[in-house]
């Protein structure tokens, strides 16, 4: 059973196509240069429309901790997901579900791992200058051999042609899925979202996995 995250929503009509066609969990991301990003006005009404059908991640990016937990009290954020270069000690402060992203190429240090008191680690793919969305996926081979305690998000250039064949290589606890059903960044579409929870409908979860991080709190 593998949970699909939607992430990269940005709007109430995305939102809805996503928790109403399968999704396991959508992604909010409150970083200023991305093109899919969500102020907190938006981010709200967001939220409201999903009315608890299923939890909502905030993505942030090396940004202030005391602004990261102001807008996860104000936008009433379930989980939070940390892009960037965030220290393990960063991420001891907040105590909240804490999804930490770690960037992955041929020069990828797994020993990091074992610094990190995390609710899951997201894998995705480096590209020099980009913190995420670059649409390309990484060499999975390079974390398909990973023994962890902590639940295991593989992302990165899924898309209906791919998603399968990666999640048999890295056995991921769930997926998160941006670029592959998008029409342009930050519009989600609605045939490659529904193209993409058929392939997965033998396998997807609806809302264990991300309903349980929801309710973890780090042991500070």
């Amino acid at each position: 059973m593998i949970p699909v995250k939607i992430c990269g929503i940005t709007n109430l009509t995305d939102a809805q196509l996503a928790a109403q066609g399968g999704a396991s969990a959508i992604g909010l991301i409150f970083y200023k240069n991305s093109p899919r990003y969500v102020s907190m006005e938006v981010a709200k009404e967001i939220i409201a429309s999903i009315d608890g059908q299923i939890p909502v991640v905030g993505v942030f990016v090396d940004e202030n901790i005391d602004w990261v937990l102001e807008i996860a009290a104000k936008a009433k954020l379930d989980i939070i997901q940390l892009h960037g270069k965030e220290s393990p000690q960063y991420c001891e402060q907040l105590n909240v579900p804490i999804i930490k992203v770690l960037r992955v190429d041929s020069l990828f240090d797994k020993s990091i791992l074992k610094d990190y008191n995390v609710s899951a680690f997201l894998f995705d793919t480096y590209k020099k200058g980009l913190p995420g969305g670059t649409g390309d996926h990484f060499d999975w081979g390079l974390i398909s051999d990973l023994k962890l305690d902590t639940p295991i998000i593989l992302s990165g250039g899924l898309n209906i042609e791919n998603i399968m064949l990666g999640i048999a290589t890295v056995n991921p606890s769930a997926v998160d899925v941006n670029s592959g059903v998008e029409n342009c960044p930050g519009e989600k579409d609605e045939k490659k979202m529904t193209q993409l929870f058929n392939i997965m409908c033998k396998t997807m979860g609806k809302n264990s996995f991300f309903q349980k991080l929801k309710n973890e709190k780090i042991n500070v």
